[in-house]
């Protein structure tokens, strides 16, 4: 039986594009089950309806705090039965109570190369900085904010006269190769974490994840 994989978006989807695509390849272990948005008219809703999956909205505007939301959050989690949960751009710093229930199964994709970073504007900060590379990071969520154990990492370089934009787009293309590769793992029960450790194949992965591709 295939995982049954969860992906909370908060805008266009191009990673959720990426694991909906991956999950039709011969043999991958998981299939997304549901989409939830806290954004209406956020796109990944489309690519989601598109392939047949159901979808949620639950915008927090309509909550009077960030506890009340997850708490409704949880609710509409708890209905799909989910093996693994996946932020997929989701804009939302999540609870203490959200993040220690799904603790071990709620996978985050950070747009650096973790620890550096955290947070956001990270493309425009690491040209900033003078950095020759940047880069993508998947994760266990934890209740430090971007701070959880590094399962993966992908580099790209960094530029002469590179701009936020086109440093972007390059993230986003090894994005799309990590992130669903991560997922497999998990789904294939390759993947845990243990206290503030990624476990891959039984082995402890180093701070800064898997050290080579797939």
């Amino acid at each position: 039986m295939k995982s049954r994989i969860l992906v909370l978006i908060s805008g266009s989807g191009s990673n959720l594009q990426a694991i909906i695509d991956a999950c039709k390849s011969t043999n991958y272990p998981g299939e997304v089950v549901g989409v939830i948005s806290n954004i209406a008219d956020a796109y990944g809703l489309t690519r989601a309806s598109n392939e047949k999956i159901k979808t949620n909205v639950l915008s927090h505007r309509e909550f009077n705090s960030r506890e009340d939301y997850d708490d409704a959050l949880i609710d509409v989690i708890d209905s799909y039965q989910a093996d693994v949960i996946v932020l997929a751009g989701f804009m939302r710093i999540l609870t203490e109570k959200f993040v220690n229930k799904y603790a071990g199964k709620l996978l985050n994709i950070h747009p650096s190369l973790l620890p550096k970073y955290q947070g956001l504007n990270t493309h425009q900060r690491a040209i900033d900085a003078g950095d020759k590379t940047h880069g993508v990071s998947v994760h266990f969520v934890t209740e430090e904010l971007d701070g959880g154990p590094v399962i993966l990492q992908a580099k790209v370089p960094i530029f002469e006269n590179d701009t936020a934009e086109l440093l972007a787009s390059r993230v986003h293309e090894q994005e799309h190769r990590i992130y669903p590769l991560v997922v497999r793992w998990f789904c294939a029960g390759r993947l845990a974490m243990q206290g503030d450790t990624a476990i891959l194949d039984g082995k402890p992965l180093p701070k800064s994840g898997y050290a080579n591709e797939e």
